[in-house]
């Protein structure tokens, strides 16, 4: 809103409007004294020169504070944030110098692509890149667009607009919280009106995807790697903002990963992963193939690749039953290791 239509409201449906007023509201001291139920405009109107002079008031500073301070609070919990519907890198060079192998890639919305590569080719780096948002000043020289467009510095250095969540091989939490207090204080600062709800429903994905259910009451330090990956899922997907998501290596998470894809896809994310693992590379749209700290090849997955992921994720779900019976304690059978869809 302008300053002209702010000073048609009261404090009290500018409260109901923006909730994270009640702070700014209350360390006008000069308030106490007034009507709240009334409008700005109304307010400014009953105070005389001796009201302001004891509350040092001055209304000009008052509305200009007033809405710098709704649209900060705005930035910050992303209401001012445009939808990503492309994200794209321009090439750049390889660790030869060697100019990349592709013209342009663009990333959309509920999309995949894998990265794949040998140890060291420079899988790493290419999601730092993105992370980034590189501008040709990084060692690659490649350059992301947002949208067609250069990206506003925003993108890059503001610290409430990210555009890049990050999953990393590694996840150790050293908050003395539970999971239900680690989520309201992501919640909290996020603005969320309706917190206990998306948190009940961060925690139920966060248990589909673990192999060992946790409660909301459970420290998050005596998570597993596991439970502690499927948490940081689920919180990205519901609660994050960032329309990118980048993970390393979730393969090693001891998850069920496929379900994690669909639930990040599900939630409008662009997902982008580095692995070593056929049945994930091929899980994707495409995929971009590393090679001296280059791309140095994109390939999307084909028709005859989406059978053989069929035969991969039949031999995979009977790797998956035959992992849950050993960790029960059962004896393996040829009838306990049957496929079950």
């Amino acid at each position: 809103m302008t300053q002209n239509e702010i000073l048609q409201h009261s404090p009290q449906v500018l409260i109901e409007k923006y909730p994270f007023l009640v702070s700014f509201f209350e360390s006008q001291h000069w308030l106490s004294d007034l009507n709240p139920s009334l409008s700005l405009a109304e307010l400014f109107a009953l105070i005389d020169e001796g009201f302001a002079e004891d509350h040092a008031f001055d209304a000009d500073a008052f509305m200009s504070q007033l809405s710098d301070f709704i649209a900060e609070m705005q930035a910050f919990i992303g209401a001012d944030t445009f939808k990503v519907n492309k994200l794209t890198i321009l090439p750049g060079t390889n660790k030869s110098g060697e100019p990349e192998g592709f013209e342009r890639l663009d990333f959309e919305p509920k999309t995949i692509t894998s990265i794949v590569g040998p140890t060291g080719s420079g899988k790493s780096r290419l999601l730092a890149d993105i992370e980034w948002v590189a501008q040709g000043d990084t060692p690659t020289r490649r350059k992301m667009l947002i949208n067609g467009q250069l990206p506003d510095s925003a993108w890059r250095f503001s610290g409430n607009k990210k555009l890049v969540a990050q999953l990393s091989q590694n996840m150790n939490f050293v908050m003395d919280l539970t999971v239900k207090e680690f989520l309201e204080l992501h919640a909290k600062s996020r603005m969320v009106s309706d917190a206990d709800e998306l948190i009940n429903r961060i925690i139920s994905y966060a248990n589909d995807l673990a192999g060992e259910k946790f409660r909301p009451y459970t420290a998050i330090t005596a998570l597993s790697g596991g439970q502690s990956r499927a948490l940081m899922i689920a919180d990205t997907a519901l609660l994050s903002q960032s329309p990118v998501v980048l993970i390393d290596e979730i393969e090693n998470a001891g998850i069920d990963r496929k379900k994690a894809l669909e639930i990040l896809t599900g939630e409008d994310k662009i997902v982008l992963m580095a692995t070593h693992d056929p049945l994930l590379a091929l899980m994707a749209d495409q995929r971009i193939v590393i090679k001296n700290g280059g791309i140095h090849r994109v390939i999307k997955t084909s028709a005859a690749e989406r059978a053989l992921l069929t035969q991969l994720e039949l031999a995979d779900n009977k790797h998956q039953i035959m992992r849950a019976a050993l960790r029960s304690g059962a004896v393996l059978n040829k009838d306990n290791i049957a496929y079950k869809p």
